[in-house]
């Protein structure tokens, strides 16, 4: 076995007992801990005399004394130093993987071209070094991320699965169930207990990896030349290298193995490019055990996709949403405002066809404006001066209009790409974008409506005064959909669930005659599978309650099976609730 990424420095809480101990002593009767109060506590005790000891190597200490000392309150120690709480809030624990660099279907102009990226990433993205220092191996990136949350003091056993890089669907099929099973290998294998190993086939980096960006619309060779060349140098002519592959019964044996295992997949998203899907194409997402797939729509503007070479026209984006939606899936639409042909104006009206159009209407919302990366060929029209970055207070108009246009039912969870300010030839360079936009609004007394802005996040539930109801009932191209919420007497939201029923029979047979569940989700701070979960709202039966309600819909519709698009990690939860296993879909007799 192969040590994978860069060499990590262990620690050794033994050795450090007697400084920990006291710290730890110090620590544990605060009912809180601030960052005050932590470096009050670190300057009395320095690590080797000249530094401070980490939250995580507190936690690693907690972790080694607990038995000798009786310590059995670690769930609460970790929760008063967790950092980054806000991670792990949702209601689930995110981890995200890239696939390795590959030839792209797309020639969209505005698109990066770093060879040493899957299509549109760039190396400095914080998630992009995590992929390279781990050679883009599943295995390696899932386990080392969990890891991390780990020693965090994260939970780590409902884990969402998002799988960036690229066009997923583009990939040869061999490669995409050898990637998600090994991803799911490393959620089986993790116990927190050891540092990350590679598989034995770990592809590695070598010194003759391409180490720069091409210039797409500079001239020289293409990203696909590149990347297709240095592929086929190192992997004797292929593409993909004959440990890349896996076939389907081996990803269902770790499925199986998944559902019972301490790191579950509770959601599992992939994303893709309209003109990529078809009717095979979401079977094998399902298969696969997607529950939420990211579709880059980028504009509703038929002569703006073409001016940026996008590949596709509005009526794909329609067709392949609905085609997703039709199967369950989760929604996650990208969009992206300023790029070359459109105008501030017209990205407000654009803006607003996501949610007027019954074919598009997304359940996520990711807003991208474009910025300039010099290796895209949006450089050409730049330089040429046919395309300029709109000035901050046009984008920042077009992103309060965004925000407030949001409806209840949607979630934006993006408003910028995490992109280095130091790789933006133009545009914005404001990381936190959305939280100046959002003050703004405040500041005029306007409230959101969209679902992050409405999460409870933490704090204490009285469920007493919880509220469940029906927030939106709206049309789309394949059906009625109906939100529903469970909210707190302040309107915070702690859960809620989508119900489908389809207008005309699914193309999938298994569900042809079914109303879909298409996502139930409970907000709150993660609470571990089988953990009380004390004043917290996740287990406190507000999705069993929302389930219910969703039967009842269903059953008055006249459906007489409920079907729910489940994720690996939930089917022992609905199979509690009564639902039985179908090949793709859990069902409920109505």
């Amino acid at each position: 076995m192969k040590t994978g990424g860069a060499a990590r420095q262990s620690f050794d809480p033994q050795r450090y007992e007697r400084d920990l101990l006291c710290i730890l002593s110090e620590v544990r009767p605060l009912p809180a801990v601030s960052q005050r109060d932590l470096q009050r506590i670190l300057r009395k005790y320095p690590r080797d005399g000249k530094g401070f000891f980490s939250r995580s190597e507190l936690i690693a200490g907690f972790r080694h004394l607990a038995r000798g000392q009786g310590w059995d309150d670690e769930a609460s120690f970790v929760r008063k130093l967790r950092k980054r709480r806000i991670r792990t809030l949702s209601g689930v624990t995110p981890v995200t993987v890239l696939t390795k660099p590959f030839p792209c279907p797309g020639r969209c102009i505005f698109c990066p071209s770093d060879v040493r990226m899957p299509k549109s990433y760039l190396s400095l993205e914080p998630g992009a070094q995590r992929a390279a220092q781990q050679g883009f191996d599943p295995y390696l990136q899932t386990r080392v991320r969990l890891q991390a949350y780990h020693e965090l003091g994260h939970p780590t056993d409902k884990i969402e699965l998002i799988v960036l890089g690229g066009t997923w669907s583009f990939y040869p099929e061999p490669y995409r169930v050898w990637f998600i099973k090994r991803c799911l290998d490393a959620l089986n294998d993790f116990s927190g207990a050891d540092p990350a190993t590679a598989p034995e086939h770990a592809p590695l980096r070598d010194p003759g990896e391409p180490s720069e960006s091409v210039h797409g619309g500079l001239g020289g060779a293409s990203y696909n030349q590149v990347v297709s060349s240095h592929l086929r140098r190192r992997l004797q002519g292929a593409l993909v290298g004959d440990w890349e592959r896996a076939e389907w019964e081996d990803l269902e044996a770790t499925q199986r193995r998944n559902e019972g295992a301490r790191c579950r997949a509770v959601g599992i998203s992939l994303e893709t490019r309209p003109d990529q899907v078809t009717r095979e194409e979401v079977v094998t997402l399902r298969r696969l055990g997607a529950t939420k797939v990211q579709i880059g729509v980028q504009s509703l503007q038929d002569s703006v996709l073409a001016l940026n070479e996008r590949g596709h026209d509005v009526s794909l984006s329609r067709r392949a949403i609905g085609l997703l939606r039709g199967a369950g899936f989760k929604i996650h639409v990208h969009w992206m405002p300023n790029l070359y042909g459109s105008t501030p104006q017209a990205d407000v009206e654009d803006f607003d066809r996501l949610f007027d159009d019954p074919a598009i209407r997304p359940d996520e919302l990711k807003i991208y404006p474009c910025s300039l990366i010099e290796s895209a060929e949006l450089m050409r029209h730049y330089r040429a001066g046919s395309w300029r970055p709109y000035a901050r207070e046009e984008l920042i108009e077009i992103l309060e209009h965004a925000l407030l246009r949001t409806p209840a039912y949607c979630r934006v969870t993006r408003v910028i790409r995490d992109i280095s300010a130091s790789d933006i030839v133009v545009g914005n360079r404001t990381a936190n974008l959305r939280e100046v936009v959002e003050e703004r609004l405040a500041a005029q007394g306007r409230q959101l409506q969209e679902i992050r802005s409405r999460e409870i996040r933490s704090g204490e539930v009285d469920d007493s005064r919880a509220l469940l109801e029906e927030r939106a009932t709206y049309e789309t191209s394949v059906g009625l959909e109906r939100f529903l919420t469970v909210t707190t007497a302040g309107d915070r939201l702690l859960g809620f669930l989508r119900l489908m029923l389809p207008k005309q029979p699914a193309f999938i047979e298994e569900i042809r005659e079914s109303a879909m569940i298409r996502e139930v989700h409970v907000y709150g701070e993660v609470a571990g599978i089988g953990e009380p979960a004390g004043a917290r709202s996740q287990h406190r039966g507000f999705g069993r309650r929302l389930v219910a309600r969703a039967a009842e819909l269903a059953r008055g519709a006249g459906y007489s099976d409920l079907a729910v698009i489940s994720a690996i990690g939930t089917r022992s939860y609905y199979a509690r609730l009564g639902f039985t296993r179908g090949r793709l879909y859990q069902h409920l007799r109505l």
